[in-house]
């Protein structure tokens, strides 16, 4: 009898991972990208908090989590997450703050990270792992080979520790890289054929990397950054997307448009700062971005997640923030895309108390993909 309790434990443990889509090596081959975007729903970000960076702080794993005022994560706050709704969780993570000079990631924040993860998976969500603030854009400037050489000791190490999960688990290249010593993007086109040239090696070097790494990143599905995660460079002919042998790939952008609506918070030297949002012209742009996008990706079988989006500032009323945030959201959902929300301890969700602060818009957010 204790024999025959020990193995239905056993069985009800196998059944609960592969519930959970951590190492069940459960696949959905049979989806196809678009598919497999689609079927995220809405997306969420755990910014601001393993993506904190610089020597200031103590430099520990704790120390590393809560620097830019993250309490430490618990799974509870995971589930109020999905519980409201959302489908994704995308984790950035900076892996190089911790590491020492040869990019050897300490097996305390490896574990940690991955306890993470597997909370999100165990949620019902999916999850979006990255390497975040590593500082590619000046590494790969100053010296390329030994900036590729690390670049590739800090994936490998990744794909090691996370080959055995499922194609819940997404890998995303890199985030807001480009070289803005190299091409000016500002001021004329001189270096940009190069500073492309490098973005997309390391694409390139990315997905191959993943896929010679065994186990299931044969097939994991995988997210490349478009220049800077730029919507137009994205659609820019010098941007190539990484030849990949699984062709299982989607684009990366970041939507802040206009900046001066949704980053600044006073004038500024470069802009003046906007309270308001809904103009005819506003739209406009919006949705020339977001159909640029779908015309040269959507259109085309590759699908596109945005990775990042959002309205800060107190300088601007929360009907003001929320109906760009909606309307974003709007705009890339009904194009087929995953749009996933910037968000960091101080804004949509309060990770103590494990709830959204807004939560009629957060259902009202999320009813995106219910409704469309």
């Amino acid at each position: 009898m204790k024999r025959i309790c020990a193995i239905f434990t056993m069985l009800l443990t196998i059944f609960s991972l592969a519930g959970c889509g951590r190492t069940s090596g459960k696949s959905m081959e049979s989806m196809t990208m678009l598919e497999y975007v689609r079927s995220m729903g809405m997306g969420i970000n755990l910014g601001n908090t393993f993506d904190c960076n610089g020597t200031w702080f103590e430099q520990t794993v704790k120390g590393q989590e809560t620097a830019w005022g993250s309490p430490v994560i618990t799974e509870e706050m995971i589930k109020g997450y999905a519980e409201a709704g959302f489908g994704v969780m995308r984790l950035p993570v900076s892996w190089l703050t911790l590491a020492d000079d040869s990019g050897n990631i300490p097996d305390e924040f490896m574990n940690r990270v991955e306890e993470v993860a597997g909370w999100i998976l165990d949620s019902g969500m999916r999850c979006i792992l990255n390497t975040h603030h590593d500082g590619w854009e000046t590494k790969f400037a100053d010296d390329y080979d030994e900036a590729m050489k690390l670049y590739e000791h800090i994936w490998m190490q990744i794909a090691e520790r996370f080959e055995k999960y499922d194609d819940n688990l997404m890998f995303e290249s890199m985030n807001e890289v480009g070289f803005d010593g190299i091409w000016n993007q500002y001021g004329g086109t001189e270096g940009k054929q190069e500073a492309f040239d490098i973005f997309n090696s390391i694409n390139q070097k990315f997905v191959e990397l993943i896929r010679s790494s065994g186990g299931n990143n044969e097939t994991r599905p995988l997210l490349i950054a478009a220049y800077w995660t730029n919507s137009e460079y994205a659609c820019d002919d010098m941007f190539v997307i990484p030849d990949d042998p699984a062709e299982r790939l989607a684009v990366s952008v970041h939507y802040y448009g206009p900046s001066t609506l949704c980053i600044l918070t006073e004038d500024a030297d470069w802009g003046k700062a906007r309270t308001d949002w809904g103009s005819e012209a506003d739209y406009e742009e919006l949705n020339a971005a977001f159909d640029r996008l779908k015309e040269c990706y959507t259109d085309n079988g590759i699908p596109v997640i945005v990775g990042e989006y959002g309205c800060f500032g107190d300088n601007k009323t929360r009907e003001t923030r929320e109906q760009w945030m909606m309307d974003v959201a709007n705009a890339a959902y009904e194009r087929q895309m995953c749009p996933i929300l910037w968000d960091t301890p101080g804004d949509e969700y309060d990770r103590q108390a494990a709830k959204f602060r807004n939560p009629d818009f957060i259902v009202r957010l999320v009813g995106i993909a219910g409704d469309k």
